[in-house]
């Protein structure tokens, strides 16, 4: 059955009961064989970026899959690459529900879920259950009680945590759902931040033998100076890749409209411009010396060859899932491929 005949069913439900519905049910379908494992991938479709080499271009965004759940079901959808998380140290529920809101006529998402996770022992031991050997992101965060002063300690624990495992690590400072933590995004907060991030991935090399890239994710509600200024702390401290972007607090494009109103992160067709600006930015600010992972309001695969012009060098999807469903992986893997 297309998901185009499902949506409304599933439109029908609270957003967060749809939510871990679709994922419970994409998981029974991965036991039985469904969908089809995807074949290999054209080499056409082959990137190498942080030195990673990824079978195409396209992921799946951090959020959907919070604590490494699902990422065998995932895995079946045809991305290059998953991402999960975002993770804390210790498990944290979240902001009180409802915290996710649908507005269909933007073809938008606001969610203010907050972090919501079991925790990284969790999510470490979902994945070394998982079968999945293919490029695995792992998105870290700081729990919501611990003072902003402190939030390197949070950082690193689940750096030290997740680095066995992971592909690469996210270093989320750019959720609007935390309170206080995109002031991580500000130049002295980010370069203490970053400094310890990468003063501890050095020694975690040495002690696993290998190196797993930093990638940072920030906001689309910066101006150019603010972009600029980031750039110039990623290309200090030498992180490996930059994730634009998180979601926004602007509601300009839904005034008016049903849940407008409601406090969180708005993603989905109100994010494509606001978030290619930010990656256009900072792609010319990083002057191609670290890469982009675009990300923020791709619904066809349009957008991801606009992502792509603006400079990113992969993309990520995750509202566009929800309105288009599944096809939308391979409409964007042909699209940035060429097939």
């Amino acid at each position: 059955m297309s998901y185009a005949l499902l949506r409304p069913l599933l439109f029908a439900l609270e957003a967060e009961t749809a939510h871990r519905f679709t994922l419970d049910a994409l998981r029974g379908l991965a036991r039985i064989g469904l969908p089809p494992s995807p074949g290999p991938a054209p080499k056409a479709c082959a990137r190498k970026v942080m030195g990673i080499d990824f079978p195409n271009p396209v992921g799946l965004a951090a959020g959907l899959d919070k604590n490494g759940e699902y990422i065998d079901a995932l895995a079946r959808l045809g991305f290059g690459f998953l991402e999960v998380g975002t993770v804390t140290p210790r498990p944290q529920p979240g902001n009180p529900r409802p915290r996710l809101f649908r507005i269909p006529a933007a073809r938008a998402v606001i969610n203010r879920l907050g972090f919501n996770n079991d925790g990284a022992d969790r999510l470490v031991e979902n994945v070394r259950r998982a079968r999945y050997r293919g490029v695995l992101g792992i998105n870290i965060g700081k729990n919501a009680d611990t003072p902003l002063e402190r939030a390197a300690d949070d950082y690193l624990a689940c750096l030290r945590k997740v680095y066995p495992l992971a592909s690469y690590v996210t270093v989320n400072v750019s959720s609007p759902n935390t309170r206080d933590l995109r002031r991580l995004q500000q130049a002295g907060e980010l370069d203490h931040l970053l400094g310890a991030l990468k003063s501890e991935q050095r020694k975690l090399a040495d002690i696993h033998g290998k190196h797993v890239p930093l990638a940072v994710k920030i906001s689309p509600d910066l101006d150019p100076a603010q972009v600029a200024s980031i750039a110039e702390s990623l290309l200090r401290h030498q992180v490996e890749a930059a994730i634009a972007t998180n979601t926004t607090t602007a509601r300009e494009a839904v005034a008016g409209m049903a849940h407008a109103g409601e406090a969180g992160g708005l993603s989905g067709t109100p994010l494509t411009a606001p978030s290619t600006g930010v990656i256009i930015n900072i792609n010319q600010s990083l002057k191609g010396e670290i890469p982009v992972i675009g990300v923020g309001g791709i619904m066809n695969g349009g957008d991801a060859r606009e992502k792509i012009a603006a400079g990113a060098s992969l993309v990520q999807l995750y509202t566009g899932l929800v309105y288009r469903g599944p096809a939308l992986v391979d409409e964007c893997v042909a699209a940035l491929c060429g097939q």
